[in-house]
């Protein structure tokens, strides 16, 4: 079983750092914590200064809205990083919400210790705080495939566009999607009923097939391919 700093060394952030580097300058300025499932790791309108590794399980980014309802921006696993984003802003006030979809362990560490000077000899931040630019541009272009989900019209343009873009990210015609059905609907922004009624008649179709959350695309042709 993997250790906490093998674990750390596979984010984004902490990749060019030794064992023992995490373990003498990361691991003694964080904590692991357990979340249930449901439990907020992140509220709207919360400053956020720390960030957090999800070690095991899975946390939903959510935007919700006055009448209750909610969009699923992403669902972030292990090694991924959770309030990126948030932290390297002047405000660092949170626009969503952070939640465990499933129980969940995470390692939180001052965002500071990677944005302020200090904290890591200055060399290793440097070459961290590359890693952290790279990183924010591959947040942003998720955020771009999601409004271009968000922007087709119609409910099976929306479908056919994201899991295009998944076969595409995958480089294969079968795959599996991170979200239930559930959180599928919340991200195409669409009512579930109406998702799982037109996934059946695209398969009765033979456009594609699937078994809760694996797909396989069997007219690739109405399949647009990314660049």
């Amino acid at each position: 079983m993997e250790n906490l700093a093998e674990q750390l060394q596979k984010s984004a952030l902490f990749s060019g750092f030794t064992l023992e580097q995490i373990q003498r300058h990361v691991i003694p300025q964080g904590r692991c914590r357990t979340w249930d499932r449901g439990a907020f790791l992140i509220r709207p309108q919360e400053r956020v200064d720390r960030l957090a590794v999800v070690l095991s399980g899975k946390v939903n980014v959510l935007y919700t809205f006055a009448d209750g309802t909610y969009s699923l921006s992403s669902a972030e696993t292990p090694p991924r990083l959770v309030g990126l984003d948030l932290a390297a802003t002047p405000s660092r006030i949170a626009p969503y919400s952070a939640v465990a979809a499933e129980p969940s362990q995470t390692f939180a560490f001052p965002a500071d210790l990677v944005l302020q000077p200090g904290l890591l000899p200055e060399p290793l931040r440097q070459d961290t705080l590359r890693r952290l630019l790279y990183t924010l541009a591959n947040l942003h272009m998720k955020k771009e495939k999601h409004l271009m989900v968000l922007s087709r019209g119609g409910l099976r343009e929306r479908i056919i566009t994201y899991l295009s873009l998944q076969a595409d990210q995958r480089r294969s015609t079968s795959f599996t999607i991170p979200f239930t059905r559930e959180e599928m609907a919340a991200y195409l922004a669409v009512n579930r009923s109406a998702l799982s009624h037109e996934l059946s008649l695209m398969r009765q179709e033979g456009i594609l097939d699937f078994r809760r959350n694996q797909f396989t695309l069997l007219q690739w042709d109405a399949f647009p391919r990314g660049e």
